[in-house]
């Protein structure tokens, strides 16, 4: 295998950048979810073969760059974010060599390569771990892992009250190579997941180490899973409640969001800056606010970061414009681009969010109205592709795909569904493998059926049956990332121009371009603020006035 680094975008290609020396400022970049993309080899799980394979497809697409999730050598007790080595491929997806070539196929289509990283823990099957287990208390390898002794008269209570993510104490007590009961380890997420030490000098090490490998390897950047969660409160204090999962997010936690995390990410960019091409980090990092977003997107840090407080936001037009405003003012001080994201792999699509009532979280169990959710899906796409900034298409989406909300408990995989007061445990529904054609076993995902059920409803949903269908949710899609692309006035920038609009709808301008929402359940009238560019229902223009439909965006050329 030979290694090598980035390629330059070729400037002709479909997925060009407007922006060479920054083209993360206004990239559309499209989440890859190996095992549920395509199958390469017929074995019913993705791989990369079956990534490759399909990567043309992203590139008439219209995307910037493609994030694939991990791929990497793993028990895959956490769908591969418990990571036993990474720097090899788990079999399941393929080999390094399979991975050279993917890179290599998609810089020549003019696609970037984003890899996931996840240094917050390793998997138990690490060969730190599984060392420091093995050699038992005194071993020096115990020091990159959080291991202390529990409390109680006989070490009987878990270190402190720290809840794991998925449900129950974030600590797991050991057993002693004699049999008997040992010390505890941290994993804020499964117990197959073990938190590693970053205070220790061998993990900041090796984790550079890491990321010049895979640069080397040609990767364009990494997506940092849990970047929030690498450094915690000196002491491991207690926190002192017994329900912590609704505090996520709403304030800083000793294990989340540390100042610390950040002289991490400083020392990592310089590794990044060494190398050609503009290579870029990504963080993953629940925040309480958008401002401390920021902090991990100053201009010594990281590119860009997920606004997940977007994500969560009700189809609602003052609510909307609040984040949007929130989002665009926090990013503004540090130069970093905002970032927009409806959907992902954790969360339920938002064309089933938007099926159901407002208030009902990210992870949802009912398919609600599925035509009316659709149709603010469509919707919601054109507002947040049409925002200055950087915008995430998760698989699947550009298909109008719903949650597959139905799957029957023997065929669920989330570790989290499996563990009490954890998670709502639902997250197969928006990892169920897409379709691609209108029949096969698998909707054409691959010849040996697929890891998780389709619904019937799939083979309409396909690719196939979309492609060259006018006002299809896929050329919907294609198009609006063609015009996002050629029109001057869209993609970059740090600001929008709001404008006069009835309750329940928001109208901005942006150099040459405005953007009518209406999210409510009623068509609205308003002036006509130019030439439709596109809309993602049909509208019809009668002199200077348009009735603007219900749940619909309009884009105007002005």
């Amino acid at each position: 295998m030979t290694q090598h680094l980035a390629a330059p975008v070729n400037s002709t290609s479909g997925a060009a950048s407007a922006h060479q020396t920054g083209w993360w400022q206004d990239a559309v970049i499209y989440q890859v979810y190996p095992r549920s993309f395509a199958d390469g080899n017929g074995d019913g799980m993705g791989d990369l073969a079956g990534v490759r394979g399909r990567l043309p497809y992203l590139g008439e697409l219209g995307v910037d760059a493609v994030w694939l999730s991990p791929f990497y050598a793993s028990p895959q007790a956490d769908a591969g974010y418990d990571v036993a080595d990474y720097r090899a491929i788990d079999p399941m997806f393929g080999t390094l060599p399979d991975a050279d070539a993917l890179i290599r196929d998609a810089h020549d289509l003019g696609l970037r390569v984003i890899v996931d990283l996840v240094p917050n823990h390793s998997s138990d099957r690490h060969d730190w771990f599984r060392r420091a287990l093995a050699e038992g208390p005194g071993s020096a390898l115990r020091d990159r892992y959080h291991f202390r002794p529990g409390k109680g008269d006989n070490g009987e209570l878990p270190p402190n009250d720290w809840e794991s993510i998925f449900g129950g104490p974030a600590w797991t007590r050991t057993t002693g190579p004699d049999g008997t009961p040992g010390d505890w380890y941290l994993h804020l997420f499964a117990p197959e997941q073990p938190d590693l030490n970053w205070e220790h000098p061998a993990v900041a090490d090796e984790f550079r180490s890491i990321l010049r490998f895979w640069l080397d390897m040609g990767v364009d950047g990494f997506r940092v899973d849990v970047a929030h969660g690498l450094v915690k409160a000196a002491g491991l204090p207690d926190l002192g409640s017994h329900d912590q999962l609704k505090l996520l997010g709403n304030d800083v936690m000793p294990f989340f969001d540390q100042d610390g995390v950040h002289a991490i990410y400083r020392s990592w960019r310089t590794i990044l800056d060494e190398y050609p091409g503009a290579r870029i980090l990504v963080a993953e990092a629940w925040t309480p606010t958008v401002e401390r977003t920021a902090n991990y997107v100053r201009p010594d840090e990281m590119h860009q970061a997920f606004n997940f407080q977007y994500l969560g936001t009700a189809w609602d037009a003052a609510e909307l414009r609040a984040v949007i405003d929130t989002s665009l003012d926090a990013m503004r001080p540090v130069g970093a681009p905002t970032t927009w994201v409806l959907s992902n792999h954790d969360v339920t699509r938002h064309a089933t969010r938007f099926a159901n009532p407002p208030g009902l979280g990210t992870q949802i169990r009912t398919p609600g109205d599925r035509e009316l959710g659709l149709r603010r899906a469509r919707a919601a796409t054109l507002l947040m592709l049409s925002l200055p900034g950087s915008a995430y298409v998760y698989q699947g989406e550009e298909l109008g795909l719903p949650d597959v909300t139905d799957l029957p408990d023997e065929v669920r995989q989330d570790p989290s569904f499996f563990r009490a007061e954890g998670q709502d445990g639902f997250r197969d529904g928006c990892r169920v493998p897409i379709p691609w054609t209108r029949g096969g076993s698998s909707y054409g995902f691959g010849d040996g059926g697929s890891w998780l059920p389709q619904p019937d409803s799939w083979g309409e949903l396909s690719v196939e049956a979309q492609t060259g269908v006018p006002g299809s949710t896929l050329e919907l899609y294609r198009a609006a990332i063609a015009a996002r692309r050629a029109h001057p006035g869209l993609g970059a920038g740090d600001a929008v121009q709001w404008l006069d609009a009835p309750e329940g709808v928001l109208v901005f301008a942006r150099p040459g371009f405005v953007c009518t929402v209406n999210t409510t359940g009623r068509p609205v009238s308003l002036p006509a603020p130019g030439n439709v560019l596109l809309s993602s229902t049909p509208v019809a223009v009668d002199g200077d006035a348009i009735e603007l439909p219900a749940d619909t965006t309009v884009w105007w050329t002005v």
